[in-house]
């Protein structure tokens, strides 16, 4: 749109036509109060705080309703208008608590901050306060009525945001209220919106009420260790008896590519890191039974056993397996450790997406990933598979809002009735398993035809959506794990053919894509580089296995076989997800990190309590591939990074840590070539450090250290350090050759808004929702206000 110029308190300026008063008075740095209105949603003009003085119109107006117009002269401070916000704030007393002190809401209440500015502290109208007691409306919102301003916010992020409309108003004038959808409870996606959103203390969180102040917290952004989209969350933290506790999550950061939203699980689910069956101190098998014992007795155990069966058996005879919510450099670390202090190649995780297809699919391809903030930019996207509100939330969230404030155009395929479908321009109700069907089907192949018709989508409405997709440009292309192997070099075909087209291949976990990425396979190194053309790695880490190693079903029919002599599982519950015989490992010497007693650390020989994704430091991969830093909140005593653990593994067994994790610089005598001393090569590490404007770093239990040599040797994550230092999400692109592996190996997690694998277990916020949900609600009646 053109500029137009106006005037704002004597300053002239440009802004675009169609904007806002109140935008562009925010752009120009002034400041315009304001309850009601907020950033992409609807106009409410409720609260009359942002009036201000417009030339030649005779009266005050709001400027949240107001478009700017050509000479437009705005006076937003003056005594008149003071006068009238104070008014405002007056009014908005009569029947507000005046008890901050004990409001949850307290020093971050919009309300308080106008009363201070406004000087508003005695009301004018005196009467006697109306009022109702707090009710509970789900296990994790409460709503206090006096304190509600009916600013409508909480309704419209409900309804327009998040398309569940579950809050609405009752009653006309004076006598409005919020209702939830229930009559007295809500029956909704959980997601605390309607709380952080609240401008006052109205609607309060179940997991954070009466706990503590905000400025008794200190205020951590990190990235969301549950689903794979990757969120910002703020964790509020404060010392305590067992290190630092996390007391509240929420989105008081609201700069990561989540912007305005989190789910219950970013905001609630943190919970786990302090449930009291935690493991705190290393348990080791004596008797038959798991026994406390000290670190020091456990890794000298470990890096015994570990050196005698390489010494005896090689590598081949032990087996690792990593996880999808460990951190970057953790995953990277796991995998080097493997191929070079234990030989073996015998490496694997949980797989929930085919990413060495997708590698494969887009061989030579530049920018055809999109990033989440992509998804919420494209003109039209194609959604094939998966049901994103429940398993992505985040995702689902950006195609919305897309659809909602863009006008994008969104086509949905599945084989159920999926929520997107209410946004979707096209949806094709198909028969479950038939995604590659319909992949044939866009690339031309009418013969599968008789196939997906249904009595719900004819074979014209199929026909017509392929044509309207071959149309379309800079179409973003999301499918989930329905489509693996060669299907997605299919689906990439097709998708070359539309102009400007991108991919997003979908992960279930935290750091899913980040596993992929770092090498946690048997058969490819970190970039998807197979173990057969490593050549730079073996170069740098001096030698690997030739030989492919095994998949988990190949180390479960090995150590039923006697063949396993040892298996090294970081973060997973394979016993649990695989459905594996606990036997199955009898004959084994098991050492499982991880937080609490699973399935798998209940057969192993020696359990190490690991720190979860909020207690250290280091990066995740979304599933769109975009890389964002996890900065530590949280602590507690007895536990220890992953990281951490596998470096002194790594000591006890004898072998040099330096060659495991580039830190520390060479002696000054030696002019900085001592990882290359012998063969008198300069230090390509130290160099390409230099090259960037890093340091070494001084301590092999320091991730940014094997975030270092990731950015040198992994193809795709050379990106910009500064921005991603300063918390802006990088996106990476998927390099490397890739692979087809079984389709079978992928083993979808299947989590929902409120499941979070063996992490949602130990929740208590996610397992109350859960039993809230099964307990049938009782028929009562309701009073009338």
């Amino acid at each position: 749109m053109a500029d137009v110029n106006i005037t704002l308190d004597g300053k002239k300026l440009t802004a675009p036509a169609g904007t806002l008063l109140i935008e562009a008075c925010k752009n120009a740095g002034i400041e315009v109060p304001s309850f009601c209105y907020y950033p992409g949603f609807s106009l409410q003009g409720a609260c009359r705080m942002c009036l201000v003085k417009i030339e030649k119109v005779p009266k005050l107006q709001t400027a949240c309703t107001t478009v700017i117009g050509e000479g437009m002269i705005v006076t937003t401070d003056s005594p008149e208008i003071h006068q009238a916000r104070k008014s405002m704030v007056e009014l908005l007393l009569g029947n507000h608590p005046l008890d901050c002190p004990v409001c949850d809401a307290g020093g971050e209440c919009e309300l308080q901050d106008m009363t201070f500015a406004y000087g508003a502290a005695e009301s004018k109208y005196i009467d006697i306060k109306n009022h109702r007691e707090e009710q509970q409306w789900s296990p994790v919102v409460y709503f206090d009525r006096p304190r509600c301003i009916l600013c409508y916010r909480c309704v419209r992020v409900c309804g327009e945001g998040m398309d569940v409309w579950a809050l609405g108003i009752q009653n006309r004038g004076v006598a409005s209220v919020i209702a939830p959808n229930k009559e007295d409870h809500l029956e909704c996606e959980e997601c605390g919106m309607c709380i952080d959103i609240c401008p006052v203390g109205a609607l309060t969180s179940g997991a954070y009420r009466y706990k503590t102040r905000p400025w008794e917290m200190k205020h951590i952004d990190t990235t969301c260790t549950h689903c794979g989209d990757g969120c910002r969350t703020t964790l509020g933290v404060r010392r305590a008896d067992t290190g630092i506790e996390i007391v509240r999550g929420d989105n008081r950061d609201k700069s990561g590519i989540n912007g305005d939203f989190l789910c219950i699980k970013g905001r609630y689910a943190f919970d786990f890191v302090d449930n009291e069956q935690r493991i705190k101190q290393p348990l080791i098998r004596k008797d038959g039974r798991l026994t406390p014992s000290s670190w020091e007795e456990a890794f000298e155990l470990i890096g015994r056993r570990f050196a005698e069966i390489c010494g005896r058996e090689g590598g081949r005879a032990i087996g690792v397996i990593g996880s999808s919510k460990t951190s970057n450099e953790e995953n990277y670390l796991l995998q080097k450790f493997a191929r070079v202090v234990l030989g073996t190649n015998n490496i694997d995780h949980h797989r929930t997406g085919d990413f060495p297809a997708f590698a494969r699919a887009l061989a030579g391809k530049l920018d055809a990933t999109a990033s989440m903030r992509d998804v919420f930019k494209a003109p039209a996207m194609l959604v094939i598979g998966n049901d994103p509100t429940n398993q992505h939330p985040l995702l689902a969230w950006q195609i919305r809002n897309n659809v909602r404030l863009h006008r994008s155009r969104l086509y949905v395929i599945n084989s159920q009735p999926i929520k997107l479908r209410r946004q979707a321009t096209a949806f094709a109700h198909i028969p479950a398993g038939s995604e590659a069907k319909l992949v044939a089907l866009l690339a031309g192949d009418d013969s599968v035809l008789d196939v997906l018709v249904s009595e719900n989508t004819p074979r014209e409405a199929l026909l017509s959506l392929r044509d309207r997709l071959r149309g379309e440009q800079n179409l973003v292309i999301i499918f989930g794990a329905e489509l693996r192997g060669e299907e997605m070099a299919r689906l990439v075909k097709v998708g070359s053919a539309v102009s400007g087209a991108k991919f997003v291949c979908l992960g279930d976990y935290a750091n899913s894509r980040g596993a992929a990425d770092m090498g946690l396979y048997p058969d490819l190194l970190p970039g998807y580089l197979p173990v057969t053309q490593g050549k730079t790695f073996r170069e740098e880490w001096g030698g690997l296995p030739d030989a492919p190693g095994l998949t988990i079903p190949q180390m479960v029919d090995a150590a039923k076989a006697g063949q396993l002599k040892a298996l090294y599982v970081v973060g997973a519950n394979p016993v649990a997800r695989f459905n594996i015989d606990p036997f199955a490992f009898a004959k084994s010497f098991v050492v499982m990190q991880d937080m609490f007693l699973t399935e798998t650390a209940l057969i192993a020989d020696v359990v190490l309590p690991g720190a979860n994704a909020y207690e250290k430091s280091g990066t995740f991969t979304n599933t769109c591939g975009d890389l964002q830093l996890l900065r530590k909140a949280g602590e507690v005593t007895g536990t220890k990074p992953d990281f951490e653990i596998i470096v002194r593994i790594a000591e006890r067994m004898g072998f040099d840590v330096r060659k495991l994790v580039p830190f520390g610089g060479g002696m000054w005598a030696d002019m900085g070539q001592s990882r290359g001393a012998q063969s008198g090569e300069a230090d390509r590490h130290s160099v390409w450090l230099e090259a960037h404007g890093l340091e070494t770093k001084l301590s092999p239990f320091d991730p940014m250290a094997i975030l270092d040599e990731i950015q040198r040797l992994v193809p795709g994550y050379h990106v910009s350090r500064r921005n991603l230092l300063s918390g802006t999400d990088q996106h990476t692109r998927i390099g490397g050759p890739g692979i087809l592996h079984n389709p079978e190996l992928i083993v979808p997690a299947n989590d929902d808004l409120f499941t979070s694998g063996t992490l949602g277990r130990y929740s208590r916020a996610l397992n109350s929702v859960l039993e809230n949900q099964r307990r049938k609600p009782v028929e009562t009646e309701v009073a009338a206000d």
